[in-house]
């Protein structure tokens, strides 16, 4: 897939044939998180088949529906599961709700996933905020000279430069959390291609390289909000605890199940955020 102007017009003229409400925040919904979506007030859902070039999903809890309403005073677009790069998606057509947000309105971008727990202190159900991240999936592509003018650059694939998830954003976070009196660690999350569950070997390498959690989404969206100039902000929520050790194996159902143990922490620290943003009267918002 190329992104093109027409291309996302034909997308946003569908959206706006069913509501003209402006998000100033885009969520993407992991495996498992997806009822998080029905906590938007007054929402406008509209399938993903249903709005021109969105891919088309075939992992397991993920809906692909796009909801646009309010989550407590904040105008919201939620993106109800996601595309991977592992169902054979490119990057820019995995990537491509993120771009939609982003024309939208969206100056924010809030993304979940689940993923394996790298770091001992982890437990099931645990949610996580990632501070950074190391990709492994060599397949987002970076542009090589950031200086390069228009015609020499390929806008179609985005260009990394600082910290990919907005450090006062980071903050933000862990206040709120701490105002609803939940312990909310940090975390490097590494990125793979998929789709696998990690072999113990695996485990004992990615914890070495510094990972806290493993999994295979986010990387693509975050880094292509980033050069957007858009805020992120990405939580992991930890469905299973690697066993570097001892075999173990891994379900997608196990994954969905523990994802829902953290679903009211999540969309508790969600709201506090951004009606924190509101009062705070962020000038990103």
């Amino acid at each position: 897939m190329s992104f093109s102007l027409s291309t996302e017009l034909l997308s946003l003229d569908a959206i706006h044939q069913r509501t003209r409400l402006k998000p100033t925040v885009g969520i993407v919904l992991g495996s498992g998180l997806g009822s998080l979506a029905n906590f938007v007030e007054q929402p406008t859902v509209i399938p993903y088949e249903e709005i021109p070039h969105f891919p088309k999903l075939s992992a397991a809890g993920h809906v692909g529906e796009l909801v646009v309403g309010t989550l407590g005073q904040t105008p919201v677009v939620v993106m109800k599961g996601r595309a991977h790069l592992y169902e054979g998606h490119d990057p820019i057509r995995a990537t491509y709700g993120v771009r939609i947000m982003k024309a939208m309105g969206a100056k924010m971008l809030v993304v979940s996933n689940a993923a394996g727990g790298l770091n001992p202190r982890f437990q099931v159900g645990d949610l996580v905020l990632m501070d950074s991240h190391i990709d492994l999936m060599h397949r987002t592509g970076m542009v090589s000279d950031p200086s390069a003018g228009p015609a020499e650059r390929n806008t179609d694939i985005p260009f990394r430069s600082g910290p990919v998830y907005d450090r006062a954003l980071i903050a933000k976070t862990l206040d709120c959390a701490r105002r609803l009196g939940y312990a909310l660690d940090r975390g490097t999350y590494l990125a793979t291609l998929g789709p696998t569950y990690e072999t113990r070997a695996e485990y004992r390498a990615f914890r070495k390289l510094g990972a806290d959690m493993v999994g295979m989404s986010t990387v693509p969206e975050t880094i292509l909000a980033s050069s957007l100039g858009m805020q992120v902000v990405a939580f992991s929520v930890i469905t299973n605890v690697a066993s570097p050790n001892i075999s173990k194996v891994t379900t997608h159902d196990d994954v969905l199940e523990s994802a829902s143990i953290a679903q009211s922490k999540l969309i508790a620290i969600l709201k506090e955020l951004l009606e924190n943003l509101d009062a705070s009267n962020c000038e990103s918002l």
